[in-house]
């Protein structure tokens, strides 16, 4: 074995170590007028406008006085400002810094802005919820939200996904604030997303509702779920199967009544009462079937897998304490998971449920037992629209008058649903991305603006990783409108 030896040279390697220790002298001034630090705004608020926003709100929102005036240059500030990142009505006064407003005119003041949202009633508030659908269905219009799945396929549903987020408030003077669920001072937004199995896009939001922090989840859900399955079909295909997939908190004969009565599926969490726990003890050991979780481990001498978790099914009516008109006979599908810690059981319910933990669901789905159980477990979706919008506009609410906070969340959802248009247009890469990722990719890229006769020309960064993405989305949205 021969072993070589590489000199190395100690004047070569201490002048690199200089060199790269090496920076020069910089200095710091904030003095160009002509720089923008979110160009992507650029194409994303010339999307919205192209999508009606501006006339939408002209033709129907109508607040009265001075606050009211130029309402569509209001909002739209609002919203640009949530789209680069702003979380409360100071933040908005990004829009106010360079030369955003060159490209960008009729930007307002955060004064201004928070006088603005301050003179909204409840009937204002629901003019806004009325544009933000509005816009949803001609955003629609203009890319694919929502893809249908091809004939056939077992993924061929779209799903509605309902569920409330609390905000946790602080001081006495806001309006709304109570004790939510979670025992401390909330104010409570009901949300309802719609998004397709296996589909390139991510999920819109297409229905809303600020509510006040002790209020019960299910209090006007019918109607809430009546209106968002209306604007779920106006958004996606109309013929498209919808099914309502919602937690425990919105079991209720009320809730599967008005699923039903709009012609969709549900999907619900159903409550362990006593008469779910004894639908479950009847349920014979032989029916249970294991499915594949995590850490199960698959028998290849049986073909099946070998888990802690198994699934079962039985016909149950529920709501039997109601008129029979009320009643409502359909499937019960049980996973059960055997407990680490048997002695956390409750007491007194039998041994069956001392050794497993149940989750119950109540769905008329007609898809096979174990893909209606993991379809029902993806209800969690919901709660990463959640997470996206409290790390962007709804970090808090802002203001300490609750219609202000309602008419906040409409413009969130507004925010959402246009970051959510313009990464659809770039393709499938930012098909399913967050709002933070989409707002790092495509909007909040530097700029300087030059001006060639009546053209403005932004220059971004050279080599930038962003160009790719950012070019698809601009030249979508700058793109002539086709003909009819």
């Amino acid at each position: 074995m021969v072993s070589v030896s590489v000199a190395h040279d100690p004047e070569q390697k201490a002048i690199r170590e200089m060199q790269l220790l090496q920076m020069p002298e910089v200095t710091a001034t904030f003095d160009d007028p002509n720089l923008i630090s979110s160009a992507g705004l650029v194409p994303v608020m010339r999307l919205a406008r192209r999508a009606g926003l501006p006339h939408l709100i002209t033709a129907l929102v109508n607040i009265p006085g001075g606050a009211g005036a130029d309402a569509a240059g209001k909002v739209s500030s609002i919203v640009a400002g949530m789209l680069a990142g702003a979380d409360s009505i100071d933040d908005l006064a990004v829009l106010r810094e360079g030369a955003v407003a060159k490209v960008l005119p009729g930007v307002k003041a955060p004064s201004t802005l928070g006088t603005f949202l301050r003179g909204f009633t409840f009937g204002h508030v629901r003019q806004l919820g009325a544009v933000a659908a509005a816009l949803l269905m001609k955003l629609a219009a203009l890319t694919i939200l929502l893809p249908a799945a091809a004939p056939g396929d077992r993924d061929a549903m779209t799903w509605l996904d309902v569920d409330d987020t609390m905000r946790r408030t602080y001081g006495y003077a806001k309006q709304g604030v109570g004790y939510g669920y979670n025992k401390v001072k909330v104010r409570g937004a009901l949300l309802a997303i719609a998004s397709t199995s296996g589909g390139s896009c991510g999920p819109v939001i297409v229905g809303h509702r600020l509510r006040k922090g002790p209020v019960n989840s299910a209090r006007g859900a019918g109607k809430f779920l009546t209106d968002a399955i209306a604007a779920t079909r106006r958004t996606g295909h109309p013929a498209a199967a919808i099914c309502a997939r919602l937690d425990s908190a919105f079991y209720s004969h009320s809730v599967v009544a008005a699923v039903l009565a709009a012609g969709a599926k549900f999907s619900i969490t159903a409550r362990m009462d006593p008469a779910i726990t004894a639908a479950i003890s009847a349920i014979s050991d032989d029916r249970w079937v294991s499915i594949k979780y995590p850490q199960a481990i698959f028998d290849e001498e049986q073909q099946r897998w070998i888990s802690d978790a198994q699934v079962a099914e039985t016909t149950y009516t529920a709501f039997t304490s109601k008129p029979r008109k009320h009643q409502v006979t359909a499937r019960l599908i049980v996973r059960r998971v055997k407990r680490l810690n048997p002695a956390a059981a409750r007491q007194g319910q039998g041994e069956l449920f001392s050794v497993y933990r149940f989750h119950a669901v109540f769905t008329n789905s007609i898809e096979p037992t174990l893909i209606a159980e993991a379809h029902h477990r993806d209800h969690a979706i919901v709660e990463q629209v959640i997470a996206d919008l409290r790390s962007s506009a709804l970090a808090h609410f802002p203001s300490g008058v609750f219609n202000a906070n309602a008419a906040w969340l409409t413009c969130a959802v507004i925010a959402y649903n246009l970051a959510r248009t313009a990464a659809a247009l770039t393709g499938t890469a930012l098909g399913k991305a967050r709002t933070v990722t989409i707002r790092a990719l495509l909007i909040n890229i530097p700029a300087r603006i030059a001006y060639s006769g009546r053209i403005h020309t932004l220059h971004l960064p050279a080599g930038s990783r962003r160009e790719t993405l950012f070019n698809k989305m601009f030249d979508a949205v700058m793109a002539p409108p086709q003909a009819a």
